[in-house]
């Protein structure tokens, strides 16, 4: 009795160790799971990573995984660029590892235009801001000096002003 049920507990364990089976380190959701360990590296570590994945130019999840890398704000603006040509690159991949990466890089895609396009809106706007600011000041100033005008009138030439 006593091997039947370790028999029995070996069978069952071994289907539930089946059930448990963990994703690919590829496709999808490697790149997402990827994406959430980037939130914890350093600078020095994103750069080595940076570095390991721009040398597989022909591996689709390294491409992926690149442009995610890439389109973090640590990495800077010029990036986005970057990631955008890569995702755009793989979009038009055919290869089988691609063609399963492309609904996310479709979305990662628009993700980026849409960022690249409130950016540079924030840009423009910054820049009207500070215009806007330069002009106010300009007539501050001119409203100082009529200010300083009227007062150095004598009081009959003052308009509004009764001798």
């Amino acid at each position: 009795m006593p091997v039947r049920q370790l028999c029995f507990l070996s069978l069952i364990s071994l289907l539930l160790g089946a059930c448990a089976v963990t994703p690919p380190a590829g496709g999808t959701q490697g790149a997402l799971a990827f994406q959430r360990t980037l939130a914890g590296l350093d600078s020095l570590e994103l750069a080595r990573t940076r570095g390991q994945l721009a040398a597989q130019p022909g591996n689709a999840d390294a491409q992926i995984r690149l442009a995610l890398l890439l389109a973090q704000s640590k990495t800077g603006n010029g990036d986005l660029a970057k990631a955008q040509a890569l995702l755009d690159h793989l979009l038009k991949a055919n290869d089988e590892a691609a063609q399963a990466l492309h609904p996310l890089a479709r979305l990662l895609a628009e993700h980026l235009a849409e960022r690249q396009r409130l950016e540079s809106q924030i840009e423009r706007q910054g820049a009207q801001l500070k215009d806007s600011q330069r002009k106010v000041q300009e007539l501050q100033e001119k409203i100082d000096r009529l200010a300083e005008i009227e007062r150095s009138l004598p009081s009959a030439a003052r308009p509004g002003v009764r001798p």
